[in-house]
């Protein structure tokens, strides 16, 4: 019974990450409100967290394995609580920025470690995938309790309790992972590659950085694209020839790994984009408070909470590539919903609840499919490096998502709302993002206020209906890649790993 204690641990510190990146999403315009950060600003006080620890998890996979996971896992907890508190403190825009990366180093040696953990303690095939569904089922959790919490917490107290709720539960956290966690490791003779571990995070943050940025600044985008292409080819080519590599990169050899890994990447950028954008929809364009926002996105993780409940009895009876495949169109025809309504007239919440649970549900079932896959077809001794790939999979695919789907609603807002007639200063603002433009209608006094905040309003409409298709592409890529290329024979909760 104790490893079910410990899948709920480890539940645990999956739902503290969670909730952090949900409730950002609906503490996110009373944050702008108040620092009155740039559009670009904005980008990266959401995707610092996502793009450090995408850089990192290579690296801390790799030290988990060798180290001991429990230890690393604690420590991670320590660094996110006080990330947490410097982000309550900032009263700047880059300190918010600053703490957002702190907590992406915490998060980076959070995550694998829950994964590797779990792989150690479930050795039944059957329990393992329950305990992946499980898992999944808990980030759903999160994106369901961190509008409804943070919400609160935002209307009530402001956007700074949305950092300060991590700590206590860090704290409580890390006495349950003391008492009830095992340690455990799988130690490797030789030294430690410290060129791999700088080759990796050169590599990951370049090419974050580089997609983030070959929108807005060309050039600098290109550049870190050029930086990534040859340091993660060095970084492959040393892995492939050392005897003790940071990454067995050699998993990728595996067509059920490396497709798995590439289904989960384009599934969460649609999905981190469209959430992302739909909370900015609630609270601009329909003027709800956080609480109330929070309360309307639910549809999507209520059913992201129960539907990964359901997989492995699909997994049993269905073939992977099916359950992804299917999962992932199912996704993606929930997210044609809003922008075929914003073509046919208003875009009505009833639509986009529509979308948004055929989105949870779709996605729930596709990426729990996914992860057990990729994880069960990579080996026991590489669960680190495994856990990490996964996870990077994840979070670099959702911070890809808002770089690249908010880039592109952000750049038919800017083209579509209309500007004529307002001063260069005022126009340059409201053209720069919905929060600029509340902001201005806030400044000025009606009629031309209000004309501003409507106009603004149809104008990100029509953008996030757009970017719903964007994203309903990406969802549909995924799933077609999962269904042709995933073995026909791979079945997960059959094999042992």
């Amino acid at each position: 019974m104790r490893r079910w204690a410990v899948l709920a641990v480890l539940s645990g510190s999956l739902l503290i990450i969670a909730m952090d990146t949900t409730i950002l999403n609906v503490a996110f315009p009373a944050l702008v409100a108040d620092l009155r950060p740039s559009s670009i600003e904005q980008l990266w006080i959401v995707d610092s967290y996502a793009l450090v620890l995408s850089g990192l998890l290579i690296t801390a996979g790799s030290l988990g394995d060798r180290w001991g996971r429990r230890r690393l896992l604690i420590i991670g907890f320590v660094i996110f609580a006080a990330a947490s508190l410097l982000a309550v403190a900032a009263t700047q825009a880059w300190v918010v920025i600053a703490a957002r990366a702190l907590l992406g180093v915490g998060g980076a040696a959070i995550m694998p470690s829950t994964i590797s953990i779990l792989r150690a303690v479930f050795t039944n095939p059957r329990e393992l995938a329950l305990a992946y569904s499980v898992w999944t089922a808990v980030i759903g959790a999160g994106m369901a309790l961190g509008p409804l919490v943070g919400g609160l917490v935002v209307q009530v107290y402001g956007w700074e309790a949305a950092f300060l709720l991590n700590v206590p539960v860090a704290v409580i956290l890390i006495a349950l992972a003391l008492w009830l966690v095992p340690e455990s490791s799988h130690p490797r003779e030789g030294r430690w590659d410290w060129w791999g571990v700088g080759q990796s995070i050169v590599g990951m943050l370049a090419l974050a950085g580089g997609i983030k940025f070959v929108a807005h600044a060309p050039p600098t985008g290109i550049a870190l694209l050029a930086v990534a292409a040859v340091a993660l080819t060095v970084f492959v080519r040393r892995e492939l020839r050392i005897d003790n590599p940071l990454l067995q990169v050699r998993m990728f050899a595996s067509r059920t790994f490396s497709v798995s890994a590439v289904s989960i990447f384009l599934g969460m950028m649609g999905l981190g984009a469209v959430l992302f954008l739909l909370s900015q929809w609630f609270q601009y364009v329909k003027g709800y408070q956080p609480f109330i926002a929070g309360v309307h996105l639910l549809p999507a993780p209520l059913v992201l909470i129960v539907a990964p409940l359901f997989t492995p009895r699909l997994l049993d009876r269905f073939r992977v590539r099916a359950v992804l495949g299917t999962g992932m169109i199912v996704a993606a025809a929930g997210m044609a919903v809003p922008w075929a309504a914003d073509r046919l007239g208003d875009l009505e919440y009833w639509e986009v609840a529509i979308a948004l649970a055929a989105l949870g549900g779709g996605f729930g079932i596709a990426a729990t499919a996914a992860s057990v896959a990729l994880l069960s077809s990579s080996p026991q001794e590489e669960a680190g490096g495994a856990a990490a790939v996964e996870e990077i999979s994840y979070e670099l695919g959702s911070a890809m998502g808002v770089a690249a789907i908010g880039t592109l609603a952000q750049v038919l807002y800017s083209r579509s709302i209309p500007v004529a007639g307002l001063p260069a200063d005022l126009a340059a603002m409201v053209s720069d993002s919905i929060g600029e433009a509340a902001y201005v209608a806030g400044q000025v006094a009606d009629p031309l206020g209000a004309r501003i905040m409507a106009e603004a309003s149809v104008a990100f409409t029509s953008a996030l209906g757009s970017a719903c298709l964007a994203a309903a592409i990406l969802l549909l890529a995924s799933g077609v890649v999962g269904w042709r290329l995933i073995p026909r024979g791979f079945q997960p909760t059959k094999t042992s790993h």
